[in-house]
């Protein structure tokens, strides 16, 4: 058990464990592990901003960072979203996919429709993941959590859902928990264009930051993460911005 992350502004102490080392669900060949907060803690707004404002990402009512033996390619990302700048392709998918598609943010709740394309995208995307034969429960404790105030953004053309993006809103930004589409859909860019209305929306709200989770270099399904500039990366003790990396994708 550890002491709480040095910083905080809330009175009290909030108890860290470690995980055991495991396979790296990312990256072959490489072992993991996780530092995550007490999860008999009382979980306020104010505190869950101040976790993801120190690397942590939330997996169902877990909060957790990384805190592998031999690596520390997981890197936090967040973006700002009054100087973010699309590039090229990502102004084309946005203009494209912006007319032929209707967007609705509804509550956290379970809906067979949803779950059906989750299990869809799990099969064609992560076949051999541990998420690949999940359960309706399964579905939503990963997804889901009392204390978090979170959205289910639904993504549907000519009636037909396409995506939906699981966000939580925090008091300065909104947290992209976990995006899934129709394969069958993947050439569209839903991933990416959904992140791009996560991004405009939170700056219609008027809030700072959008937090999309990790990126990581080696791992193709998650390095595009670093095409959203500019971005800020979290070094473990500081947010730097990206022209500050060696390699910043």
């Amino acid at each position: 058990m550890l002491n709480s992350p040095p910083g905080f502004e809330q009175e009290g102490s909030y108890a860290l464990y470690m995980s055991q080392v495991h396979d790296c669900s990312y990256l072959a060949g490489r072992e993991a592990r996780n530092l995550f907060l007490d999860p008999n803690a009382q979980v306020s707004h104010h505190l869950y901003q101040q976790l993801i404002d120190r690397g942590f990402r939330r997996s169902g009512c877990y909060l957790y960072q990384p805190a592998c033996p031999h690596c520390n390619d997981c890197i936090s990302l967040r973006i700002a979203t009054a100087r973010f700048q699309p590039s090229r392709s990502q102004r084309r998918i946005w203009n494209r996919n912006l007319p032929l598609y209707e967007v609705n943010s509804g509550p956290a709740e379970f809906k067979e429709a949803h779950y059906q394309l989750y299990q869809r995208y799990l099969l064609e995307r992560h076949p051999d993941g541990a998420m690949a034969c999940n359960s309706p429960g399964q579905y939503t404790q990963f997804l889901t959590c009392d204390w978090a105030e979170t959205r289910f953004i639904e993504f549907s053309k000519a009636g037909k859902l396409a995506a939906v993006a699981v966000s939580d809103l925090l008091p300065n930004g909104t947290s992209s928990v976990y995006t899934f589409f129709d394969p069958e859909m993947s050439r569209e860019g839903l991933g990416i264009f959904a992140l791009l209305w996560q991004i405009d929306h939170a700056r219609r709200l008027g809030l700072e930051w959008v937090y999309p989770g990790f990126w990581i270099e080696a791992c193709d399904k998650m390095k595009y993460k670093s095409r959203f500039r500019p971005f800020q990366a979290w070094t473990g003790q500081q947010w730097i911005d990206h022209t500050e990396l060696r390699n910043p994708g």
